[in-house]
């Protein structure tokens, strides 16, 4: 049983329990790419979760627990995507955006004993050893620092409400209703 992948299933009922009456939200998976649908004449917003990737369900929820009411009534919340090959100055915006959703979606992560990785998401320069302004060369140990640092603080501050509120249910669901420790938040 050691390192038994979570199950998605679980992971779609908890949080449509949750959140299909209470925020009109409901978590879908099976999308080629992740994507927020914003309600629209009345039907649930969709947060659509690429594939059956557990991680990228757990991402895309991260970003609607922070998004406010605004941002919620627009698809992918208004934010802007840069694809791969960002400047070093996008990437910097990138990783400003990224910060507390990552953080997030890592205590989520750990909720459900499940593995995360920080998303960088550009890749592009990296086998260029020639370019010296490369994004992840220069800020990948910056941004985990950033990440780590917002997990610390909000474990010690708390979450935003939607996301404590999934926090806890995650908890009773993959973990009997154990809580995170502060040793499981210190090693992140």
């Amino acid at each position: 049983m050691e390192n038994q992948e979570p199950s998605i299933e679980k992971l779609v009922s908890v949080f449509n329990k949750l959140f299909v009456s209470q925020e009109n939200t409901r978590l879908q998976m099976g999308a080629e790419e992740p994507f927020y649908q914003a309600s629209k004449n009345g039907n649930h917003a969709v947060i659509f979760a690429r594939e059956d990737y557990f991680s990228s369900a757990l991402h895309e929820i991260a970003h609607w627990t922070i998004a406010g009411k605004k941002k919620r009534q627009q698809d992918d919340f208004g934010y802007w995507y840069e694809p791969e090959g960002r400047t070093q100055l996008q990437q910097i915006k990138f990783e400003d955006v990224e910060v507390k959703p990552q953080a997030i979606e890592c205590i989520l992560s750990l909720a459900c004993g499940q593995s995360f990785n920080i998303s960088a998401d550009n890749f592009s320069d990296n086998n260029d050893p020639d370019k010296n302004d490369s994004p992840n060369a220069d800020t990948s140990d910056h941004f985990r620092n950033c990440i780590c640092k917002q997990v610390k603080n909000y474990f010690e501050s708390g979450l935003p409400t939607r996301a404590n509120q999934l926090l806890l249910e995650l908890c009773r669901e993959f973990r009997a209703g154990r809580e995170l420790s502060q040793d499981e938040i210190a090693n992140v």
